[in-house]
């Protein structure tokens, strides 16, 4: 199977993936741009992988919440980290499922053959996130700055009302339903009888797995160390969410936050704002033979997906999942790990739930429920609740973690899902032979 072909298109290899820490925003990376953390990352990628950077054909790279004065990030990446400047690049976004629409983006390219070798990823500073004016102070400053007088300058801020200069900061709600995402994942914990009991305890599992992949050097391969500019005094070598000490009975005494009164979503049992960015090196299986690499691993398969978010706005896993299983001729029972985004617990369960389901299957039109996940082997080194999520850098993350987990274990083939807001799901099988 070493150089065949799927669906008459080349294989795509994974050869190395790399991101930064991960930092709670307002940290250690507070004052870094989500192009600062792109750059980084890229450039350690390029180096650790001993990549001459001119067999580079395509940048592309993924960013959630723009940053306003660098909106074509994965143009600047390519600039800011020094590459050739002839290197095509292009920007993604699927909302938390960025990354993997770069993955697949690139490996469509390569499995064509448009292209031998591409850098896919994405960044997020969710520190550095941008804050609008009203629409009226808008119009006032495009006014004023063709006032040719003072007066002329000033007079448009005479109608501005004091509401008019209240900043405006990035939508964190559904623009067709009005809702948060966690408000979304309370709906769900609710309508799929998830207990704070279940949600607290895959909380617990993350936190956990997570400290002992760390413990145990894990990560030491695919986290870099990152100093801190412009001063370089302070160093990040490890994520700065990860609760090594956390306990079943310190989970449960948090307060529910997006309903106070009857919730079960916590601070604890949900992923928190995070910054940081992540990146993967894909080649053409020739390629790579080509040039000496043994690839982490193989793209076997994807879907995307959708559902109305007035509905179970994080259940796209579970309507993608399948999907993707039947075009790699799979079924759930021939997959040795599972990857699923942690958003929200009561999302990890949900669409756990989902799958399971004959009820959920004959909804979204399958033939059958895809089947039971075994715990035991999801989210193995750690997931979102624990190691944080930068939007549009979690898909590489839990791609680049997937595939060093089954080297390690000496296994094949993985199956990871991302849940996205808009009620959009992504879900890739992932094999190493």
């Amino acid at each position: 199977m070493a150089s065949e072909k799927r669906n008459g298109h080349r294989r795509v290899a994974i050869v190395r993936g790399l991101r930064t820490p991960f930092a709670k925003a307002g940290t250690v990376f507070a004052g870094l741009t989500a192009l600062d953390l792109g750059r980084m990352v890229v450039q350690e990628l390029v180096q650790r992988s001993d990549l001459d950077p001119n067999e580079i054909n395509q940048v592309v790279f993924g960013q959630v919440i723009p940053t306003l004065t660098a909106p074509s990030i994965a143009r600047e990446v390519v600039l800011a980290a020094g590459l050739p400047k002839r290197i095509d690049a292009f920007t993604v976004a699927r909302a938390c499922a960025t990354s993997i629409q770069a993955l697949v983006a690139g490996a469509n390219a390569i499995a064509l053959g448009d292209a031998d070798v591409i850098i896919a990823g994405g960044t997020e500073s969710l520190s550095d996130a941008p804050i609008f004016t009203s629409r009226p102070l808008a119009h006032a400053l495009a006014a004023s700055s063709k006032g040719k007088s003072l007066p002329d300058k000033l007079r448009p801020f005479q109608k501005l009302k004091g509401k008019d200069l209240l900043p405006v900061p990035p939508a964190i709600a559904e623009y067709s339903t009005g809702e948060t995402m966690g408000e979304s994942a309370e709906k769900m914990a609710k309508e799929n009888g998830i207990s704070r009991e279940e949600q607290d305890l895959i909380a617990f599992n993350s936190h956990q797995n997570a400290a002992k992949a760390w413990k145990e050097g894990y990560f030491a391969d695919e986290v870099m160390h990152v100093l801190v500019p412009p001063k370089y005094e302070q160093s990040a070598t490890k994520d700065n969410i990860v609760r090594e000490d956390t306990s079943l009975e310190a989970l449960s005494k948090l307060k529910p936050v997006f309903d106070r009164r009857y919730g079960s979503v916590t601070a604890g049992n949900a992923s928190p704002l995070t910054d940081g960015a992540a990146a993967l090196l894909l080649m053409s299986e020739e390629k790579a033979k080509a040039l000496g690499y043994e690839p982490l691993g193989f793209l076997r398969s994807h879907a995307f997906a959708a559902t109305d978010p007035g509905d179970q706005l994080l259940q796209g896993p579970a309507y993608a999942a399948p999907v993707a299983l039947k075009r790699a001729g799979m079924k759930l029972a021939d997959i040795d790990l599972v990857e699923m985004h942690e958003a929200f617990a009561a999302q990890v369960a949900s669409n756990i739930q989902a799958l399971a389901s004959r009820e959920f299957a004959k909804k979204a039109g399958f033939s059958g429920p895809v089947g039971e996940i075994d715990r035991s082997l999801l989210n193995v080194t750690g997931g979102s609740i624990s190691l944080g999520h930068p939007f549009g850098a979690t898909g590489a993350r839990i791609v680049t973690q997937a595939l060093n987990e089954l080297k390690r274990r000496n296994k094949n083939t993985v199956l990871c899902t991302v849940c996205a807001a808009g009620g959009l799901g992504a879900a890739v099988i992932l094999e190493r032979a």
